[in-house]
């Protein structure tokens, strides 16, 4: 991560109050109710909606999936590898993994084998970096053309049609070699041979046994041709080509093709109309044409171009009607074998837009209609299903999960409950759930939805369970924070709802205790949450959509003191050191509404929603800097750092350096020593970037980048073994209040071999920083090893998310010959995170004690997760020799 930056929540004395029910929704700059009436009902206001069932493939065991679909593209056909890379992607979906999701789509695009599913999967792949087109500008005024995704010469995809022109010989020399058509009143006279070369039927009906084989005139007025239509033909059977033909007399001809089984001529128009498809409006009126006269070169065309300008295409009806109204042949004729990806990708689009809606039914229809095995099946009929269930449709939705349950999806199975819930029959749900979890390895969702289904107390038993299995569900947090609310257990329900946001940033999480700090009347905090909030999704709707975040705010900063510019900056510094990003996102939202420099701020805002691991928010942030910047150098900068943090580091380090060119600034210094020291992988470059640092710290900079560059600067002399030049830079960084300076100077006292000044020093880190998982798992490399064992304990408490814990607890218990132990330890976090170095971990720890195939699975689950790795693929290759 490149730049990282404390912060603090905003808290300020309260200025004034206001009752509950006072609070009201700004409606066309009315004021219209939307709180309880009763100021003592704190229920309403802390409503925690019921867990989602997810319209997603979620397998019982998904590593076992991974390792079969990894298992299945080592052997497959090739045309079977982007189905198989499609279903990878909905696995890395149910797990959210969004990285590992775009990686299987960007395999499913490379391995594609057709046309249909390149345009598909680019198509997909465009629609995930949605918001991104700037990427491919930059890269263009560097000289690197990007066309990954763009449109595809489709006629030059399908196989050329030879016309044939050899059935128009014929050793007879009483045939006349001429013949003439009439048409209306007009004739027109062709080459016999030529003209029979065109197809069989032709040939026939000119050389062979029919009437016509004999005639020099043959009447074709009703065979719905034009005379220009025929003239266009004699000159294609000549010359191969309908180059000067007129779209009209294109479709013509093309009838007249597939009537008499013309196959060249018919190719040819194909060709040629497919030119023709400019824009959607040409793609709407030549579709339909394109399925009649079984056109794929045409059909094709217009697929891409409703493809290409997803998402916006399924909001006009006629697109919309068209993908929901196609056969099998006519989907056959469009798309070809991909049409379970289509459906696949479409379903997804009109999902994310309004899953609820008629378009989402009809296009999750198709995809059911296109399943043709068993995986694909479970994944349609089960999101078939959760969007029956959204439409309140029940009957409808019961029959699709249980077709989803015999398929094999047993996640399904909530779907079931939640029907048997809504008809008034939890017991059935819990002895639903019960048998999951009885007969399966039990997962969070499992006591989560059982935990629906009890009374109150049994409720958060069950819960507490779902949290062990998975601390990723955030209903249990939010369950046991709403419910310690109401018992006015305030203490404990802030820090129960802080547990999930110290690890993850979900925005029904930040809007649940932007209620609690309602309720409390703390107006400082409640805007704090909601300027996060509006930072993270500028458009969120709060109180189950009625109402918007940012209405919200403009009413509860009425009720907190107004700061001047000079405030908010003591405010970020403060918050800044103290590691509280939410704090920091805050405060810099509300500085955007002064006249400070709006490209600074955004950039900081940038670096911020990096550290907590919202890139997609991140990368807007960064895009605004961009279009804020004041000036020519500094807009070199932020387009630098978006090269950089899409993977482009040379062409990154390129626009630092021509930023440094037009002007010595701190930023253009920054970027360049940062992507140098990213990109040279030799040791001589460190010279080079500690130059561009202290170049950088000559130049005019707040405190808060300063220290972020004495902090790097620390780093690259620790490198280089310049201990005493490193613990310089570390302690000039904690005199500005840089807080993470303490780790890097905590590194400095461990390679003195002092250890106990170490753990000191990032004992004062864990003191200052309000989120500190990461200083409690470094700390733990300073200390012996039951207070190693207590850090990381921590670590996991703070954010189970972080692997290492896992694995040295893992590593412990092998050690001490308790193998049995050191897998479960291993495979209570891989059931909920996908990592690499978990499964490695546990696939070495299988081989170890002589399971083979334990090992072969992680190894293949593995190389799902990173197929490059080069010890996961050596472990994988001495395994797979061992297997039976």
């Amino acid at each position: 991560m490149r730049a990282l930056f404390p912060s603090e929540s905003c808290k300020e004395p309260f200025h004034s109050s206001i009752n509950p029910q006072s609070w009201l929704q700004v409606e066309r700059g009315k004021l219209t109710k939307f709180v309880p009436q009763s100021p003592s009902s704190i229920e309403s206001l802390i409503k925690v909606p019921e867990p989602s069932i997810l319209p997603f493939y979620k397998p019982v065991d998904y590593v076992k999936v991974l390792a079969e679909i990894h298992e299945e593209l080592e052997s497959c056909h090739p045309t079977e590898r982007s189905s198989l890379y499609l279903l990878q992607y909905q696995v890395f979906k149910g797990l959210g993994e969004s990285k590992l999701m775009r990686r299987s789509l960007r395999s499913a695009w490379s391995k594609a084998s057709t046309v249909h599913e390149k345009l598909v999967f680019g198509a997909w792949l465009k629609y995930e970096k949605q918001g991104e087109d700037i990427i491919s500008d930059l890269l263009s005024s560097c000289g690197k053309c990007v066309k990954e995704f763009g449109s595809i010469d489709i006629a030059s995809e399908f196989p050329v049609v030879e016309t044939r022109s050899s059935l128009g010989k014929v050793n007879s020399t009483n045939l006349p070699r001429v013949v003439s058509f009439q048409i209306g009143d007009e004739r027109i006279t062709c080459e016999r041979d030529k003209i029979a070369g065109l197809s069989a039927p032709f040939q026939a009906m000119l050389n062979g046994c029919f009437t016509e084989s004999v005639c020099d005139d043959i009447d074709l007025s009703e065979n719905n041709i034009s005379a220009s239509g025929m003239r266009a033909i004699r000159v294609f059977s000549e010359t191969g080509s309908l180059s000067e033909v007129a779209p009209s007399l294109l479709l013509e001809i093309l009838v007249f093709a597939n009537r008499f089984c013309c196959e060249g001529l018919k190719d040819a128009c194909d060709q040629k109309l497919a030119s023709l498809v400019l824009c959607r409006q040409d793609a709407v009126e030549l579709i339909e044409f394109a399925l009649e006269q079984n056109s794929p070169i045409l059909a094709a065309s217009c697929l891409q171009v409703f493809l290409h300008e997803l998402p916006d295409s399924l909001n006009d009806e006629q697109v919309v009607e068209l993908f929901c109204s196609l056969d099998r042949q006519q989907r056959s004729i469009m798309v070809g074998p991909a049409s379970f990806s289509l459906y696949s990708l479409l379903a997804e689009v009109s999902m994310n837009s309004n899953p609820s809606s008629d378009a989402a039914v009809l296009l999750v229809k198709q995809l059911v209609d296109c399943a043709r095995n068993r995986r694909q099946k479970m994944i349609a009929l089960h999101q078939l299903g959760c969007v029956r269930l959204l439409r309140k449709e029940y009957d409808e939705a019961e029959t699709l999960f249980e077709a989803a349950l015999s398929e094999g999806h047993v996640y399904s199975t909530l779907g079931l409950a939640r029907l048997s819930h809504i008809r008034g029959h939890s017991k059935q749900s819990y002895e639903k759930i019960s048998s999951v979890i009885s007969s399966y390895t039990p997962l969070g969702w499992m006591y989560q939805e059982r935990s629906l289904y009890c009374d109150a107390d049994k409720r958060w038993e069950e819960l507490e369970k779902a949290t062990e299995l998975d601390p990723t569900l955030t209903y249990p947090y939010m369950y046991r924070a709403a419910s310690l609310m109401r018992k006015q257990d305030v203490e404990a329900a802030l820090a129960e709802i802080n547990r999930v946001l110290g690890f993850k940033l979900a925005l029904e999480c930040l809007e649940l205790r932007f209620c609690f700090y309602l309720a409390l009347e703390d107006y400082q905090s409640a805007l704090c949450d909601v300027q996060a909030i509006l930072t993270l999704s500028p458009d969120y709707r709060m109180f189950g959509g009625r109402v918007a975040a940012s209405q919200l705010r403009i009413l509860v900063r009425e009720h907190v003191k107004s700061w001047t510019t000079a405030d908010c900056w003591l405010q970020l510094y403060d918050t800044w050191s103290l590691v509280d990003d939410i704090g920091s996102l805050s405060v810099i939202y509300q500085m955007l509404e002064s006249d400070a420099a709006k490209g600074v701020l955004y950039f900081r805002q940038s670096l911020l929603l990096l550290r907590l691991n919202c890139p997609e928010a991140a990368m807007r942030s960064l895009q605004l800097a961009r279009e804020h910047a004041s000036s020519e150098p500094e807009r070199l900068v932020y387009e630098g750092w978006i090269l950089y943090d899409t993977g482009h580091c040379e062409e990154g380090l390129r626009k630092a350096e021509e930023s440094v060119n037009l002007q010595r600034s701190f930023e253009a210094f920054f970027l360049k020593a940062y992507a140098l020291a990213d990109s040279c992988q030799d040791p001589s470059c460190s010279s080079t970037v500690i130059s561009l640092l202290e170049e950088a710290l000559k130049c005019p900079s707040d405190r808060l980048r300063k220290g972020q560059a004495l902090n790097n600067l620390g780093s690259v002399y620790v490198d280089c073994g310049k201990l005493d030049a490193a613990a310089d830079c570390y302690i000039n960084a904690l005199k500005i209040r840089h807080t993470r300076a303490h780790q890097g100077l905590a590194r400095v006292h461990f390679l003195r071999n002092d250890k106990n000044a170490a753990y000191a020093e990032m004992t004062k880190l864990i003191e200052k920083a309000r989120n500190n998982a990461s200083a409690y798992e470094k700390r733990s490399e300073y200390c012996e090893r039951d207070l190693t064992k207590a850090d990381l304990e921590m670590v996991t408490r703070l954010d189970p998310l972080r692997v290492y814990p896992y694995r040295y607890r893992a590593a412990v218990l092998m050690d001490n010959h308790k193998e049995s132990e050191a897998i479960a330890e291993l495979s209570r976090a891989i059931a909920f995170k996908a990592d690499l170095h978990l499964l490695h971990l546990r696939a070495a720890f299988h081989e170890h004690i002589g399971d083979v195939m334990g090992a072969l699975r992680d190894c293949r689950a593995a190389l799902s997760v990173d197929p490059n790795h080069q010890e996961m693929l050596e472990l994988h290759s001495r395994v797979n020799s061992q297997e039976p």
